[in-house]
């Protein structure tokens, strides 16, 4: 192997200078047992990839790091794959060996024809992009006709959307309920001014561990090599499935992959009225209707008595009893973790009902007698904030599991859920309340699971309901063009100003129980959800 010089080499990342210096680019580590390791294993990679479609043709990439303990992440050291060579047929030695700022610092040597001269990957630049941005561990770019073709189906859309399948609870942050949103950037004749483009994307989509290039294949990373292989092979069979689907007539971005709903615009006096073929149920003539509706939780679909005389009561009631049956569970030690954090926050704001929580060498009753205490100030409060509604949704989960709780909506709700849904509009919750906390209510009604008709759950990891940015970003999280294609409906005057200014369309829910609204408060209401 020839080991590159440093007048002899560039960095990929556009402005960092060479750090030939560090203690990972001698020699001796180059030739250590976690470098070699490691290239070893990229080859390996690189000819099952090659085996799936991915790689083939020369093109399509694979890019890792050295996993070392004693190194942090971002410094640690980086292999990737050469560019325009036969995957399936690269050695250790065919490498390149990259800083963590994506300079060279070790270059295979040539071989003879009708080999070409090595070159470090063109997908380099996009590479450091995943590394710099997401902190990856791994980086995979592939050619699978999967990922490609998906790309064409819809020509126009810069998202590629599906859920209610199995294989997504293999992506990063994701479960079967949701909806997996993977963006789309245009391909370019030469990779690396692609760069931009990608990094934008990342940028745009925080909760993304893929970015789509139309007409060309997906970059996935994930955070070890283990994590980027297993999302690989699940974006790539989804691809493959929403293909299949769409074949069949169906449509894989729908809770029920019914068929395809053709949506056709109509413009008249300004205003785009969109209509399916398969009817116009629930519309008034000439009224748009929403491609999206986005639905409060309390007030809106359960009426307030549910969750401040059931809800509550039941999490302040068992929050010792959890506690103590899970203490030693990672999933109760992360929602204890949360919960000592907010404390500490409440004791420097002064907050009214917070009691310092003893360290974990008091013993563990001590701990949690502090904690009940804590919850208890909270759920009185109704405060919203995530410590305590995560915590909440593992109580509910109990009392779900154990027949001691039953979701409750309003009787105009599910007949209004499927009636959207047939007629192809899709439909989200976003409430105050954990995701986890809503998929429990809508999935356990008397009137059965109701989430076949959702497309996905927003909670406050999105932002403050009364929060303008909060509805912007799920704006952003939307295959729509214009926030006003969705509409959404709440109890709550200030929640309906702030989706106002992001520029939604809003209606107010006028249900029994509900708080009075301010006079002249300037929105269209609806008592029941027949009236849209």
């Amino acid at each position: 192997m020839a080991f590159a010089s440093a007048a002899s080499v560039g960095p990929l990342a556009a402005g960092n200078g060479l750090k030939m210096a560090n203690s990972t680019t001698t020699q001796a580590y180059l030739e250590s047992k976690p470098v070699q390791e490691a290239k070893a294993l990229l080859t390996e990679l690189c000819r099952q990839f090659y085996h799936l479609g991915w790689v083939g043709g020369t093109g399509g990439s694979i890019t890792l790091k050295v996993h070392d303990d004693s190194i942090p992440k971002p410094q640690q050291i980086i292999i990737m794959s050469p560019s325009g060579v036969q995957k399936e047929r690269m050695l250790s030695e065919d490498m390149y060996v990259l800083s963590s700022d994506g300079s060279t610092v070790s270059a295979p040597s040539p071989k003879p024809y009708p080999n070409k001269p090595p070159k470090c990957s063109d997908c380099g630049p996009l590479f450091m992009k995943a590394y710099q941005m997401r902190n990856a561990g791994a980086v995979i770019h592939s050619h699978g006709m999967e990922s490609c073709l998906v790309t064409m189906m819809n020509p126009t859309s810069n998202e590629f959307r599906i859920t209610h399948m199995e294989m997504i609870k293999g992506i990063q942050g994701h479960g079967y309920y949701d909806e997996l949103v993977v963006p789309i950037i245009e391909n370019s004749a030469h990779e690396r001014d692609l760069t931009d483009a990608l990094a934008a994307a990342i940028e745009a989509y925080p909760k993304t561990t893929a970015v789509l290039v139309r007409n060309h294949g997906i970059y996935v990373w994930g955070d070890s090599w283990i994590s980027a292989k297993t999302q690989a092979e699940c974006y790539h069979y989804l691809f493959d499935a929403a293909i299949k689907l769409n074949q069949m007539g169906l449509d894989w971005s729908t809770p029920t992959h019914g068929p395809i709903k053709r949506i056709q615009a109509d413009f008249r006096s300004g205003e785009r009225a969109v209509s399916a073929k398969a009817g116009t149920s629930g519309l008034n003539p000439g009224e748009p209707k929403p491609r999206c509706i986005v639905l409060d939780i309390e007030g809106t679909t359960t009426p307030i008595s549910f969750v401040t005389d059931v809800l509550f009561p039941y999490a302040r009631d068992n929050v010792g009893r959890h506690l103590s049956s899970t203490y030693d569970s990672p999933e109760t030690q992360d929602d204890i973790k949360l919960l000592r954090g907010q404390v500490e926050e409440d004791l420097k704001a002064g907050v009214v009902g917070a009691v310092p929580i003893p360290s974990d060498d008091e013993g563990k009753e001590e701990v949690i007698a502090a904690l009940v205490a804590n919850v208890g100030g909270m759920i009185k409060a109704d405060r919203k904030i995530t410590a305590l509604k995560q915590l909440q949704g593992h109580i509910w989960r109990t009392g779900f599991q154990n027949n001691e709780l039953e979701g409750v909506v309003f009787e105009d709700v599910p007949e209004a859920l499927e009636r959207w849904h047939s007629s192809g509009i899709k439909v989200y919750i976003y409430s105050s309340g954990s995701r986890l906390a809503q998929r429990l209510i809508f999935g356990n009604t008397k009137y059965g699971d109701l989430r076949k008709y959702l497309c996905g759950f927003f909670d406050t990891a999105v932002g403050n309901k009364r929060e303008t940015q909060s509805y912007v970003e799920i704006f952003n999280s939307m295959g729509v063009d214009d926030p006003s294609e969705i509409l959404f409906v709440t109890d709550v005057y200030q929640e309906a100003t702030a989706a106002k200014e992001a520029g939604l369309e809003v209606l107010i829910s006028v249900r029994p129980g509900n708080g009075p609204l301010p006079e002249n408060h300037g929105f269209k209401t609806v008592n029941s959800f027949s009236e849209i």
